[in-house]
């Protein structure tokens, strides 16, 4: 499983140019899943995005001084299988190593009832839907995390 975190200003996500998700200032995170992911991976990840440390203070001297639990930002969460992308052999990406739909589907329910259970708001995209993204990141702040290295 990985997160790739962007903190934002603003972000929204829309489907049939409609917006489905939006937040100002706090983190835009696009997730990814294996079909071995399990809760373990996702307690691990949630755990680790909600405590780090990635915003400002409040006279901004020290900008990596507090995590998104010490403020009142929102995450905007969207799945995305894309982060599973394999280019090694020849010009078009295999998603091989991506979980399988029905498999992710119910990873990414999970996942935001994680986030949620910290009181963290979170607005989401549409699963397996044509998204468009937009999002203006500060910084620019764009880290990603992997459940595969906490061994």
């Amino acid at each position: 499983m990985k997160f790739l975190i962007q903190k934002v200003s603003s972000a929204e996500v829309s489907v049939e140019k409609n917006i489905v998700g939006k937040i100002q200032d706090g983190l835009c995170v696009f997730v990814g899943y294996k079909n071995d992911d399990t809760n373990e991976d996702i307690n691990y990840l949630v755990k680790k995005l909600v405590n780090m440390r990635i915003f400002p203070d409040k006279n901004k001297t020290k900008y990596f001084e507090k995590s998104i639990l010490e403020t009142n930002y929102k995450i905007l969460l969207i799945s995305q299988f894309t982060l599973y992308a394999d280019n090694k052999k020849g010009r078009r990406p295999s998603f091989l190593s991506a979980a399988k739909s029905e498999i992710a589907k119910k990873l990414y329910k999970t996942t935001i009832d994680i986030i949620n259970s910290y009181n963290i708001t979170v607005e989401t995209g549409k699963f397996q839907a044509m998204m468009e993204i937009k999002l203006t990141n500060i910084g620019p702040t764009t880290i990603i995390i992997d459940s595969d290295e906490r061994n």
